[in-house]
């Protein structure tokens, strides 16, 4: 079978400022800026796209910057936490100290799953953690920036285990492991850990169950997850398959970088992505994600965009 999922493709999140967003994951995180286009389910907002050096599938946390949004709540019935990699236990070190340094709230150094980890925040609330790649197996890592202020061999390389948190526990198990194949690898009471694809950090999701009050979508807080497949004879099997299964789904999705596919499991919003085309075909490498990238459908309503769009510098000088 072509369709299996083959690990975490992205996780995208909202926020309510574009630029401290950018100067937060470059500056801070150093994950590459490789695409700033728009929103093509709204035109008049961004959506940024951090990942490796390169743009490879596994790699990129992406925002909607909906600055007129009301904040959003943490909650259950949520995407409760994005998981970050990096290569190992001193790199988990070096960012304690670095989060240290720039004044970034986080809960200390941890062990998660028999895992180094560091949960951070956002100013804007948002959840993060860091998990070292020490000991780890499976989805290989991206490539570190080469460019960007964080030493290669500490840097943050690729997407690490995404959080759910849901009062539905069992049912959603029940999806993930019968409809997206996933495995458990551990199970504790009210979490369990499921492989995907070759699992590991950049193949891996935490399911919790919390009987609290329901989070609430807005900025700072992560709008859906979406995992990989192949290529389109990959997502047209995933589409046969929700329909076979009388799933809802949203058709396929030509989004010019990638091919997606979306459903809700819950109050979850699963995109399913292609590993390509990816982000390096319309920029140099060099300038990656320094001027507005638009796909060719809305390449005609380029002035309008730009004229409604607050304009924001992600130059980087040479």
């Amino acid at each position: 079978m072509t369709n299996n999922l083959l690990g975490i493709h992205h996780v995208t999140a909202m926020t309510d400022d574009a630029m401290r967003n950018y100067k937060f994951f470059t500056e801070v995180l150093g994950m590459r800026l490789v695409k700033k286009t728009v929103n093509q389910d709204d035109i008049h907002t961004y959506h940024t796209f951090f990942a490796d050096d390169i743009g490879s599938p596994g790699t990129d946390v992406t925002f909607f910057d909906f600055p007129n949004n009301p904040k959003g709540t943490p909650g259950t019935n949520s995407i409760s936490r994005t998981g970050l990699r990096v290569p190992d236990d001193a790199a988990v070190d070096y960012y304690a100290e670095r989060f240290n340094e720039f004044g970034v709230k986080n809960d200390g150094i941890q062990e998660l799953f028999g895992k180094k980890v560091l949960p951070f925040q956002e100013s804007d609330g948002q959840n993060y953690q860091l998990f070292s790649d020490e000991k780890n197996e499976g989805v290989a890592p991206g490539t570190p920036w080469k460019n960007g202020p964080v030493p290669e061999d500490k840097a943050i390389y690729g997407l690490g285990p995404v959080e759910i948190t849901v009062s539905y526990f069992d049912d959603f198990k029940k999806m993930l492991t019968d409809v997206y194949g996933m495995k458990p690898i551990i199970e504790e009471e009210n979490v369990t850990l499921f492989d995907v694809g070759e699992g590991g950090n950049g193949g891996q999701v935490i399911l919790r169950k919390e009987d609290t009050t329901p989070g609430r979508q807005g900025y700072g807080q992560v709008h859906h997850v979406s995992f990989r497949v192949k290529d389109h004879e990959a997502i047209k099997e995933w589409e046969a398959k929700y329909n076979k299964l009388g799933i809802q789904h949203s058709g396929i999705v030509d989004r010019f970088y990638f091919e997606a596919l979306y459903t809700r499991v819950g109050h979850i919003l699963i995109e399913i992505s292609t590993d390509g085309p990816g982000f390096m075909g319309d920029e140099p490498y060099e300038t990656l994600g320094e001027k507005l990238s638009l796909p060719p459908f809305l390449e005609s309503k380029r002035d309008y965009i730009e004229s409604q769009i607050r304009p924001f510098d992600t130059t980087r000088a040479k």
